[in-house]
């Protein structure tokens, strides 16, 4: 075995993973420790320099990872994902750039690379975006018809929630989300038009409680697939290592028999 198979056999080590994910973890409380002027000012140097040192081990296991795979590294979408956010992390830390030294926080996302379930939530939540983009139409046709018939029904009355269609349809997302619907909005207005929850009742029932939980419902159904799929990837995996214990064992017992004539 090569340098380059024992360094990857190495970095794939579940040890391996084990540590990394331990150093991803004590980098998140370090940056979140960042935030508190008290502990800079008692511990400021400490942390800063037990963060550069996170930072080194980052750096230090994505070189480890391109030795060992090559280019074959950038073919894997967890790799690029985690070259770019330790690419980051190494932004200068000038005024120009400031907000990229904000980002360093992302490093804490490496946790979902470097494991198997957080890796299926993200996987199903992507497979699922084809499907939530034609949800995602039917709601945005669904919030335009809204936005127009509250604003020629409510703008002249409420100008501030209804005043044009940016300001319908923001008041009209907040009204899906259900925070301060009726005491917020629904029953001011009703209190100069009446009947103004034949509208929005309709308009609550169709958006929360059927659109959002077919968003949800695509979603699940996503994440199951690809835990069946991995399921199965597993199965052919043990397959594949009986069958070739299987043959071991028939190849020696052949020769045995074989000796024994």
């Amino acid at each position: 075995m090569g340098f380059r198979e024992r360094l990857g056999a190495f970095v794939d080590h579940a040890r391996f993973g084990q540590f990394i994910t331990g150093v991803i973890i004590v980098n998140a409380v370090l940056l979140g420790m960042e935030t508190s002027p008290a502990l800079m000012d008692r511990f400021g140097h400490a942390i800063q320099g037990l963060d550069r040192l996170c930072l080194a081990i980052f750096v230090i296991e994505i070189t480890m990872k391109l030795i060992s795979r090559g280019h074959r590294f950038f073919l894997n979408g967890w790799n690029v994902f985690d070259f770019l956010v330790v690419g980051i992390a190494l932004a200068p830390a000038t005024e120009g750039l400031s907000v990229l030294r904000a980002l360093r926080i992302l490093r804490v996302l490496r946790v979902i690379s470097v494991a198997p379930s957080l890796r299926r939530v993200v996987e199903g939540f992507i497979t699922a975006l084809p499907g939530m983009g034609s949800v995602f139409v039917l709601m945005a046709i669904i919030f335009y018809i809204g936005a127009v018939i509250s604003t020629k029904l409510f703008g002249g009355s409420f100008p501030d929630w209804f005043g044009d269609l940016g300001l319908s349809a923001y008041t009209l997302f907040q009204i899906m989300t259900l925070e301060s619907w009726s005491m917020g909005i629904v029953r001011p207005v009703m209190e100069a038009y009446p009947y103004a929850w034949v509208f929005f009742v309709p308009f609550i029932m169709v958006t929360t409680f059927a659109v959002v939980n077919l968003l949800v419902g695509l979603i699940v159904n996503s994440m199951q697939d690809a835990h069946h799929a991995e399921d199965e990837v597993k199965t052919d995996a043990y397959r594949d290592e009986v069958l070739m214990r299987l043959e071991a064992i028939e190849a020696r017992i052949a020769q045995q028999f074989t000796t024994k004539k």
